[in-house]
């Protein structure tokens, strides 16, 4: 009878380690991962796992049970010729 409620509370807490996270919250995290890492000029976004093909960009993450795929993408820097004319 321990061995069973010990395998039974080993599960409910294997379950929860597992949940979905959510996407907002997760894509926060990454952003903040990422700017303390000194990294600029880039973004972040939230895509269907269906569109991951036709996106480009790096996949960093997953959410919603892997329903979605967080993307990174860095921005192109301006150059000086773009940044003088202005």
């Amino acid at each position: 009878m321990r061995k069973l409620l010990t395998l039974t509370l080993c599960f409910l807490i294997a379950g929860n380690a597992h949940a979905r996270k959510d996407c907002i919250e997760l894509k926060s995290e990454i952003d903040a991962k990422i700017t303390a890492n000194g990294v600029s000029n880039y973004s972040l976004d939230i895509i269907e796992a269906k569109d991951e093909a036709n996106t480009p960009g790096k996949v960093v993450g997953n959410c919603d049970g892997g329903a979605k795929r967080i993307v990174s993408q860095r921005a192109k820097a301006e150059t000086k010729s773009a940044v003088a004319a202005q």
